[in-house]
């Protein structure tokens, strides 16, 4: 391990966290000015560089701000500690302002100083860990067994021009999907354009996608190439294609059936050299039993389809998604990249993300702005994440174990839906493993929809039994759920309680 290098200008406080480091099996090296230590950074390669480094804020011949802010310019992920004996507010601004890792005034308690260091040395391997593996990471990120299927498809689509549809809920990742099919397509040396068919007024929507002529409505004082044109030679994704209004839906498969397009008020022909990808979080099939959407037109476009895991669907993708995004925000932002505890982490990956990978980005992007110190923990979340709010069922159960799952086994052989039950007498392996076994027969079933089915079970019986307790008064119900007014609202709306 590369040794924690320490900068001081006292030798007593050199020498005790010398001392104390060495006792924890850490190697050290000290200096006593700024100067010294720039002098050795410029002069050190990548094994005996710092680990991390320690230093005091107020030094002859340069502050611990200024080394700070020389060390973030050349070494941006080497983690600074600062200490100092001026316990001000503005010292501790400034360090963070400045990207230190943590704050250490003295005089400081040296177990904790020294678990301080620890921390920091720990969460600073495990970012040269997840730096590396984000150096090779390709254009989307996901382990999970379900987003390898996705790539495996993307490859398999690679030489290919089919028409594909892309399904998945809102903010999973449908436009990246698309733009990796066309980068990875022979179509890659053409444009991509994108439009999202809900955004765009019904009156407007169809000048947009195939253009208009010069006087062709009130307003047309030029002729436009609509997107069609411009995607020539190129793909054109088509996203909430199931908003799309019924007569431009004709128009539609006019086109992907001959190749053929008109302009708004135009009488010439079109030829549209364009590869179409459809994306939408509807059940298509259900639009079209309720005659919202042509069936012929749902045949066009459904040739390949590819369906895109919820962020629930891929817990274990969170990690690496949510550095990446701390890194992009801290790009876009001009700031140093804040990092995340496996605490901090712990806690994402038992949110359900009802807005999926956008709104861990959001996430992400709120924490670079909002989070005090450099290191995210638990209580650094926005409120929604810390409050519970969208929690998948089990993290839930195990926070408030007075109560607890029990499902009957012969509800859970059932053919229909088995009933959760709460049990205040039964214990916790009862419900654990009740939930095991309700978990497994609808996995053994073929269902893959049992993280939603199980939760909003979970949830239901959970609020209505609060319900029950409190004579129907949500904002006490919510108050003993732990949750909030507007979260017990929103639950009850969604689960159909009213």
């Amino acid at each position: 391990m590369k040794p924690i290098w320490i900068v001081d200008d006292d030798q007593s406080i050199r020498f005790v966290l010398e001392k104390a480091l060495m006792r924890e099996d850490l190697p050290t090296r000290s200096f006593t000015n700024a100067r010294e230590v720039m002098l050795a950074l410029d002069a050190a390669n990548d094994e005996d560089g710092p680990q991390i480094l320690v230093s005091d804020i107020r030094m002859p011949g340069g502050s611990g701000l200024d080394l700070l802010t020389k060390v973030k310019e050349k070494h941006p992920g080497l983690p600074v500690i600062i200490m100092t004996a001026f316990s001000d507010l503005d010292s501790a601004v400034s360090a963070f302002q400045g990207g230190a890792f943590e704050y250490l005034p003295k005089p400081f308690d040296l177990p904790k100083a020294i678990e301080l260091i620890r921390r920091a040395v720990e969460e600073s391997q495990r970012e040269e860990v997840a730096e590396e593996r984000m150096a090779a990471a390709p254009e989307m990120l996901g382990q999970a067994p379900a987003m390898q299927d996705v790539f495996r498809a993307i490859g398999r689509l690679s030489q290919s021009n089919v028409t594909v549809m892309i399904t998945g809920e809102s903010g999973s990742g449908k436009e990246l999907v698309a733009r990796a099919l066309h980068k990875h397509s022979p179509r890659a040396n053409g444009p991509f354009v994108a439009i999202n068919t809900a955004a765009i007024p019904k009156d407007l929507l169809e000048s947009e996608l195939f253009g208009h002529e010069r006087g062709a409505f009130t307003g047309a004082q030029t002729m436009r190439r609509g997107r069609f044109e411009q995607a020539e030679g190129g793909t054109l994704f088509l996203d909430e294609i199931g908003d799309m209004p019924f007569d431009l839906q004709t128009r539609l498969l006019r086109v992907l059936s001959d190749g053929h397009f008109y302009r708004v008020g135009g009488h010439n022909g079109i030829k549209a050299n364009v590869r179409v990808i459809a994306a939408t979080h509807q059940d298509l099939e259900q639009r079209v039993k309720e005659g919202n959407f042509r069936e012929d037109l749902f045949h066009r476009l459904n040739v390949i389809r590819l369906r895109l895991p919820a962020l629930r669907e891929r817990l274990e993708d969170i990690p690496m998604l949510a550095r990446h995004f701390l890194q992009q925000s801290a790009k876009q932002l001009g700031v140093e990249p804040k990092r995340i505890s496996d605490a901090a982490l712990t806690r994402l990956t038992t949110f359900a993300f009802p807005g999926n990978v956008r709104q861990l980005e959001n996430i992400c992007h709120w924490l670079t702005v909002m989070a005090p110190a450099q290191l995210i923990e638990p209580k650094d979340l926005p409120p929604e994440v810390g409050s519970g709010a969208g929690e998948s069922a089990v993290p839930r159960a195990q926070a408030a174990p007075a109560e607890a799952l029990k499902v009957a086994d012969g509800e859970a052989a059932a053919a229909a839906p088995s009933t959760i039950t709460l049990a205040a007498s039964a214990g916790p392996a009862s419900w654990e493993s009740g939930l095991e076994a309700e978990a497994m027969q609808l996995l053994v079933s073929g269902h893959h929809d049992v993280w939603d089915q199980l939760t909003k079970r979970f949830e239901s019986k959970l609020i209505l039994t609060a319900l029950s307790n409190t004579r129907g008064r949500r904002i006490e119900a919510a108050q003993k759920l732990g949750i909030g007014r507007n979260t017990i609202t929103r639950k009850i709306q969604e689960l159909g309680l009213e």
